[in-house]
């Protein structure tokens, strides 16, 4: 019972109450202190980078105080200007504080090369979807003297015979020259 006698006493309930009182204080002055330190209510609106290039960019956010970080390129894309802004995060419109980095997804300055496959002696019907599938076009299909029907026997690029393993931008043309079943 000493216990319970205890819990009901001055000394415990006089104790207990300068307690609470000092967590409120503690507590208030936490938050007073947190809305000071963190630029509380301070808050820039981020602008709409799309289509814009880094340099341009940089200066817009630099005059807002704010940071620019090129976080990574994408594969080529022909809508957006080469080396603009495709994405930013955060996106145009948010609210962020003074310092902030904004965070850029760049398009590359072009589309980038692709080593063509060795689709020599393979058929038209498996060459064609090889290709389209690694982004190149098929062009002109040309037939040459061969006993092989629809088979690839060369590879042409603007008039050129290339070669397998040849270093194409992606979205080129390839002509094929295939045999034509008659010799």
């Amino acid at each position: 019972m000493g216990f319970f006698r205890f819990l009901a006493s001055k000394t415990f309930l006089y104790q207990l109450v300068i307690a609470l009182i000092c967590i409120v204080v503690i507590v208030f002055l936490t938050l007073k202190w947190l809305g000071f330190t963190t630029n509380h209510d301070e808050r820039i609106q981020v602008p709409n980078l799309e289509k814009l290039d880094f340099s341009n960019s940089s200066e817009i956010l630099e005059e807002l105080n704010l940071v620019a970080k090129i976080q990574d390129s994408t594969n080529f894309n022909a809508s957006y200007p080469p080396l603009s802004v495709i994405e930013q995060t955060p996106r145009a419109g948010d609210f962020v504080k003074k310092n902030r980095k904004i965070y850029l997804v760049l398009n590359p300055s072009g589309y980038r090369k692709i080593k063509i496959p060795n689709i020599i002696q393979k058929t038209r019907r498996q060459a064609e979807p090889t290709l389209l599938a690694l982004g190149f076009k098929v062009g002109k299909i040309t037939y040459s003297s061969n006993m092989a029907r629809d088979v690839v026997l060369q590879l042409k690029h603007n008039g050129e015979i290339i070669t397998p393993n040849t270093e194409l931008m992606k979205t080129s043309t390839i002509d094929l020259v295939v045999g034509d079943g008659l010799k």
